[in-house]
């Protein structure tokens, strides 16, 4: 069973791996198609898993409290950006535009997760206390896919 660090970060090497082929896509054609679908939903589970898991367990660290707030944030700004981006054409130069916006600062906040708040929560959690939580975030992921939908029509209704 992967820990929860294991299990984030095969997601981020993942979202790494699409946001390439991303890139490398152009217009308004089906590879770019999928591979933003793929990554969209992907990404949605993820950030709500890792909030509902990683994150609340942080919280509940007096060291953890800004930083879980700095990251769900964080999931906040990039949520908005790739729903921008939903609502434009794939094949306008401002879709790519956004789309690199989007890479720079997922890819920041990736780089910050792995590299800062792993480092420090390792030291503020014992691994007896979180063991369990890479399975609980994969599992909270799978239930966060089927509700991508229905969190979208939810907040189009707020």
């Amino acid at each position: 069973m992967p820990s929860i660090y294991d299990a984030i970060k095969s997601d981020h090497d993942n979202h790494r791996t699409l946001l390439e082929q991303l890139e490398d896509t152009t217009g308004d054609s089906m590879e770019r198609k999928v591979a933003w679908k793929t990554f969209y939903n992907d990404v949605k589970a993820h950030a709500a898993a890792e909030e509902e898991t990683f994150y609340s367990k942080l919280i509940s660290k007096t060291w953890g409290q800004d930083a879980a707030r700095h990251s769900v944030h964080e999931h906040q700004q990039l949520d908005d950006i790739m729903e921008e981006l939903n609502e434009m054409d794939m094949s306008s130069p401002g879709w790519l535009t956004r789309f690199k916006t989007l890479k720079h600062e997922y890819e920041h906040h990736m780089e910050e997760e792995e590299n800062e708040v792993f480092t420090r929560a390792k030291e503020v959690i014992s691994d007896d206390e979180i063991e369990g939580y890479g399975k609980r975030f994969r599992d909270r992921k799978v239930e966060e896919r089927a509700l991508v939908e229905k969190k979208k029509e939810d907040s189009l209704e707020d």
